[in-house]
């Protein structure tokens, strides 16, 4: 949808810079944007980008707003306000209604859109204007809020994994709880959200989903937290309120992590987080020679903490001579 800049301050704010009659037909980074595309600066690292852009406008911040060789909408929040306008010229969403090839055995409002090939299972309730892409499945008795949006391939409600061992072998451990998914929340492509065994899976309003998330059984995330692709999350964990968590972490079980806990990506949390702020479990890469020498005296780390005891208690030995 072609837009001129002077329409997008007129509805986001902002200071303009420029020619506000300027049309800009689409959104592109700052290397490959064209004269009549949109783009934005939001970190340092690209400002070199910045010089050599092309685009006919760029969303900055004030301190940047000086070297800016074309038009410039300048505000304090650059990837806030590139969000708003992204979401404002972007393709409309699919019409609501349900694909002839779905399958829905629970009423739904007029204003959800059920895509193709996907399943809806009894006593499911799906808030308004909801959308779920092609495949999806949803099964008995799940709960989904309002403006929900589920990409293609995910799963809501399939079995925890819960099962007693009776000797050799394993017995299974009915799943009678739900999924709830509250207002606003978005869902990523394939991934899966266990119901509960006895209480429910609980994702509260504005939580925001990759793809390939695993979400196991009675785990409980707070409103507004984002968790990026290939996370795992063991059964009966918490993740609090406006909390972050990188791709491919993993969270062990019966764990809680504090509102507004930050998870960098590939870290294992194998015990609960009680203060906000930002952790961090990864080793970094290195030469395969290097991690080799660096990991085999990592093996021995009990045995040199054994010996500096030792040599500690010897010299307070010898310090009361």
């Amino acid at each position: 949808m072609a837009r001129r800049l002077e329409e997008i301050v007129a509805r986001f704010g902002g200071q303009l810079r420029g020619d506000g009659k300027i049309v800009i037909t689409g959104l592109a980074p700052l290397q490959t944007a064209t004269e009549s595309e949109l783009s934005f600066l939001a970190h340092p690292k690209y400002r070199r980008e910045l010089a050599r852009t092309r685009a006919a406008a760029v969303i900055l911040a004030p301190e940047f707003a000086a070297a800016c060789p074309v038009a410039a909408i300048v505000t304090p929040q650059p990837y806030l306000y590139f969000a708003r306008v992204s979401q404002w010229l972007a393709p409309p969403p699919p019409e609501a209604g349900i694909h002839p090839s779905a399958v829905v055995e629970s009423p739904l409002p007029a204003s959800v859109s059920v895509g193709a090939h996907c399943w809806v299972g009894r006593d499911v309730e799906i808030g308004e204007g909801s959308i779920l892409y092609a495949g999806v499945k949803v099964y008995p008795g799940c709960r989904i809020g309002r403006r929900v949006i589920i990409h293609a391939g995910a799963v809501i409600g399939a079995d925890g994994f819960g099962f007693a061992q009776d000797g050799e072998a394993w017995v299974k451990i009915a799943q009678t709880g739900r999924v709830v998914i509250g207002d606003d929340v978005e869902i990523g492509a394939n991934t899966t959200i266990d119901r509960g065994a006895l209480d429910d899976t609980v994702i509260e309003e504005g939580v925001k989903l990759d793809n390939q998330i695993q979400i196991a059984h009675n785990v409980r995330i707070g409103r507004h937290t984002a968790i990026a692709g290939c996370v795992g999350i063991a059964g009966s964990s918490q993740i609090g309120a406006r909390c972050t968590i990188g791709g491919g972490a993993i969270i062990l079980g019966h764990l809680r992590l504090a509102d507004g806990v930050h998870v960098s990506a590939g870290t294992l949390i194998a015990k609960s987080i009680a203060t906000p702020g930002s952790y961090t479990g990864t080793v970094p890469a290195a030469a395969h020679e290097e991690w080799r020498k660096n990991f085999a005296h990592l093996r021995h780390l009990d045995a040199l903490a054994d010996r500096i005891r030792a040599l500690e208690a010897r010299l307070a030995e010898l310090e009361k001579k």
